[in-house]
């Protein structure tokens, strides 16, 4: 590409300095810009970073600023994070994923229960659990089965001395970052498995009334997406149902998979009374739209949006020490009993894909560094005030604020290298590449006083 500008190799070699593209391309861009016709009153164009030190020095009074009004804290929180860059991918060192946040779950430890098979044979003597991760763990108790993906790449990874979690690849190096790894950032396989591998195993899980669930194929699961391990709660899961009325229906795919009668649950464990779907809301609404397989993933989407909202808002639970009690009221309670007794733990993925700029696919990390705190409540609500009051010419500009006020929380505004500002008082830090531009257009009105003297 630099070639393509007329670049020999020499000059191109000085761009591994990166402010010899702070000196180089600009007087370009002006120079296109007036061939262009453009009417700009250059006097106030400017370079950011620290080659600039008026420019550093408002952006050093900006964060000061912010720090002394309680706006900029330092916290430990799940950010995304780019690998290869060794710090976190802010939107604008993304190449696709904007505005991409971190999906919190709660990973199930769903045990295996000894003798091992021979293919866990190099794992004896240590505790193994098929790792699931969910947005329901109130729904915990109406486990019956765990499902994976019969052609799907698992592996065994060293959590700790003692803890082995089986899942994707993916999740493993989004738990490395996460601090559950035998060595921080870099996960640690001991066996690689497929999901035939895992057809059959027993497991102990978490709150389950069944004592022991067995792992069934499942073909729609996906290893993009959680761990590729699934817990199984027919209640009220449709997708779950659904997969097991077609296991149970055809004794030809139990025969392929080496698929046990005793293995298969027989019934379904109702956990939740939903209004107008009873306590088996998957089987209901899945008869009442006609679902016929679970290949029918408009039909299944389309089930989930009509019983889990409602079952979060006016589900009653039916089980547990927590039967009688609202579903909103006691999700919160569950998962934090889950974790505390060891049973669970809290995982975190980027909720859609997000590749950084420098080519490789980003993972959540628990990351010790300075935040913006925009989430703050009564900053925020000066802030959707003063958009009240704004004329904005498009209703869908306003959604458009009004949307991201109403996600933006915490802001990482911190980042290990790269040309910038230095954080003033952290000066091992520079100050992240969006959060030194939100008020940049104020410069603009004093930048030619400063530039010309």
């Amino acid at each position: 590409i630099m070639r393509s500008f007329g670049l020999t190799d020499s000059e191109i070699a000085r761009f591994q300095d990166p402010y010899e593209w702070l000196y180089y391309f600009p007087p370009l861009a002006v120079e296109d810009l007036k061939a262009y016709g453009l009417g700009c009153d250059w006097r106030r164009s400017f370079v950011t970073t620290d080659v600039n030190p008026f420019f550093d020095a408002f952006v050093r009074w900006q964060m000061r600023k912010l720090k002394s009004m309680g706006k900029i804290v330092k916290d430990r929180r799940y950010t995304i994070f780019s690998p290869l860059d060794g710090q976190p991918c802010a939107d604008h060192d993304r190449a696709t994923g904007e505005g991409v946040q971190p999906q919190e779950y709660t990973l199930i430890k769903m045990e295996v229960v000894k003798p091992f098979p021979l293919k866990l044979g190099p794992l004896e003597g240590k505790r193994v659990f098929l790792a699931a991760a969910t947005l329901r763990p109130e729904t915990m108790y109406g486990q019956t089965n765990a499902w994976v993906l019969p052609d799907g790449k698992y592996g065994a990874y060293e959590i700790s001395e003692t803890d082995v979690f089986i899942l994707t690849e993916r999740s493993a190096i989004n738990l490395a970052y996460q601090n559950f790894s035998k060595i921080p950032q870099k996960p640690s396989c001991l066996v690689e498995l497929t999901g035939y591998d895992l057809i059959g195993l027993p497991l102990k899980s978490p709150l389950s009334v069944n004592e022991i669930i067995y792992a069934l194929p499942m073909l729609t699961i996906l290893t993009n997406k959680g761990t590729g391990i699934v817990t199984s709660v027919p209640s009220d899961s449709p997708d779950d149902y659904m997969a097991l009325r077609d296991l149970k229906a055809k004794p030809d795919r139990r025969a392929k998979y080496g698929v046990k009668d005793e293995w298969v649950p027989s019934d379904i464990v109702p956990v939740i009374n939903i209004p107008e779907f009873g306590d088996k809301a998957a089987e209901k609404v899945c008869l009442d739209l006609k679902i016929q397989s679970p290949n029918d993933k408009d039909k299944l989407a389309e089930a989930k949006r009509l019983t889990y909202l409602k079952g979060f808002t006016e589900g009653t639970m039916l089980i547990g020490e927590f039967a009688g009690r609202k579903v909103q009221e006691i999700k919160p309670i569950v998962k934090t009993k889950l974790i505390e007794s060891g049973e669970a733990i809290v995982y975190s993925e980027p909720e859609k894909p997000v590749m950084s700029r420098s080519g490789d696919e980003c993972v959540v990390a628990l990351t010790d560094q300075w935040y913006i705190a925009y989430g703050e409540s009564e900053w925020r609500k000066m802030a959707e005030e003063c958009l009240s009051k704004m004329n904005l010419y498009s209703e869908e500009t306003r959604h458009g604020f009004e949307h991201t006020l109403s996600w933006l929380n915490q802001w990482a505004c911190s980042r290990s290298f790269g040309l910038g500002t230095r954080i003033p008082w952290d000066e091992q830090f520079l100050v992240e590449s969006l959060s030194d531009s939100s008020i940049y257009m104020a410069y603009y009105t004093v930048a030619h006083i400063f530039h010309d003297g």
